[in-house]
């Protein structure tokens, strides 16, 4: 039997990293087609799987990580990842970087495996202007 906790562990790390190299074929392969990136700002803002993966392209950086414990709790088909991480973060000049809890929910599919469908990022400290930046980010928004 698999060792889920590890395996998502493993992922997680994995998602953390991809991110850090700036790889969005990688991100797209963990994360579902509708997976969506939750960033407790202030106010909160969302990106969905398209606008996050052409982030990472272009301005959205993750400079470092460091992940500390973390908690993987199953239930049924769908796994919850909690940890708390040291990241460091830059949008374009904006630098984004402290204590955060990191969550992803991760769902197990019929076909694919092991996906991403949820992933959201709490700052310690509230700061409005990477609300403004991250906004900016969403492709839906005219």
């Amino acid at each position: 039997m698999a060792n889920i906790p590890a395996m998502i562990d493993e992922r997680q790390r994995r998602f953390l990293y991809s991110w850090m190299h700036r790889n969005p074929a990688d991100l797209k392969k963990l994360a579902s087609r509708d997976c969506m990136f939750v960033f407790a700002t202030n106010p909160p803002e969302v990106l969905d799987r398209p606008s996050f993966t052409a982030s990472v392209e272009n301005d959205f950086r993750c400079l470092g990580y460091r992940v500390g414990e973390s908690v993987v709790r199953r239930h049924g088909r769908a796994v919850w990842f909690t940890a708390s991480a040291d990241l460091e973060l830059k949008l374009g000049a904006r630098e984004w970087q402290g204590r955060f809890l990191m969550t992803g929910l991760w769902n197990k599919f019929r076909i694919g495996g092991w996906k991403l469908v949820e992933h959201s990022l709490a700052p310690l400290e509230n700061d409005k202007r990477f609300a403004d930046s991250v906004r900016r980010l969403q492709m839906w928004q005219g």
